[in-house]
């Protein structure tokens, strides 16, 4: 009743509404209205009431709490139970634990912010409060841990659709799942798992998305290679750009539940800024040069050398365009 109660003030845009209208129309007691109010006054929504009146909602805050991400929301199960956090180390880690609890598909774990997130290879990610979008999703597919991989493409597929909805038409995909804007980096996804050798338990994606960070605000090491929505000129809603991702991400697993993983490949060759360039592979203390071509039925990268065609598979190496310079060691 609370998010219906949110909703009605939504629709009158900043007008009063008197109790007795709002019980009128949503059959509920003036009293369980009041009371409602006060939760959500607690929560962060300001209002503004008066005797002849009624009330007004004023302010609704930035944060992308439960109450908010279902205001907007268009899915069946993805996002329908939020597991929200103020701060937290980690959603991924956070997700995990009530995973092995038995949280149920779709749930996903939103925090403001995260003070050890963290990507691939243990590099670091950086969370500010509500400067982005930080949350894991909870996933229980049906296919076999063989086929789980292909989930890393599945997800930055998902990510990019939502972010190219919401106004950056030209995000693309950099092998596996990094989402690059005019060759910056404004997404960072992780993928785990939890199997046996015959059947999945449970994966998390876990996925960051900056949003609102200036360049001066991003640490010095990310901030020529990094960006975020503000800071290509778009002032974008957290919670449309969440619901829209969500969306997206249940599409997209929903036909790889049912009809295989071949579609979703094909999806990903689509929003690839990788295939057709030449990039460095990176592994160890080793390194080799060639045009990656096309990805094969694993989602691993083939790489034409000039000589012949090797295999990368994820996670095992870092994806780097030719003219970049060798990373530091």
């Amino acid at each position: 009743m609370r998010n219906e109660i949110l909703d009605y003030f939504r629709k009158a845009n900043g007008e009063f509404v008197s109790g007795e209208q709002i019980s009128k129309d949503l059959h509920v007691s003036r009293t369980a209205i009041w009371k409602h109010i006060k939760v959500l006054k607690e929560r962060g929504y300001i209002f503004e009431s008066s005797t002849r009146k009624g009330y007004r909602l004023i302010y609704a805050p930035n944060l992308l709490t439960p109450l908010e991400i279902d205001s907007a929301l268009h899915t069946e199960t993805f996002g329908r139970h939020v597991v929200y956090m103020s701060s937290t180390r980690s959603t991924n880690e956070e997700a995990k634990k009530i995973a092995r609890e038995g949280a149920e598909e779709g749930t996903i774990v939103v925090a403001e912010e995260q003070t050890g997130g963290h990507g691939r290879l243990t590099r670091g990610f950086y969370s500010p409060f509500a400067k982005g979008i930080w949350f894991s999703l909870i996933l229980r597919p049906k296919f076999f841990p063989m086929e789980a991989s292909k989930c890393t493409l599945l997800a930055a597929i998902g990510v990019c659709r939502g972010i190219r909805r919401l106004g950056l038409k030209d995000a693309g995909i950099k092998w596996p799942n990094d989402i690059l804007y005019h060759g910056k980096k404004m997404v960072g996804i992780l993928t785990e798992m939890s199997a046996s050798m015959e059947k999945i338990d449970y994966i998390i994606m876990g996925i960051g998305i900056n949003t609102g960070m200036k360049k001066s605000e991003f640490p010095e090491a990310f901030r020529e290679t990094s960006t975020s929505f503000l800071n290509e000129g778009i002032d974008v809603s957290r919670k449309d750009l969440l619901a829209a991702i969500l969306a997206e991400l249940e599409k997209e697993y929903h036909m790889a539940q049912t009809e295989g993983f071949d579609k979703v490949l094909e999806d990903w060759k689509t929003l690839s800024v990788t295939l057709g360039q030449e990039v460095r592979v990176i592994f160890g203390n080793d390194s080799y040069t060639g045009k990656a071509v096309d990805i094969d039925k694993d989602g691993c990268l083939l790489v034409d050398t000039g000589s012949h065609v090797t295999r990368v598979i994820a996670g095992d190496v870092s994806i780097r365009p030719i003219d970049a310079p060798l990373p530091k060691r």
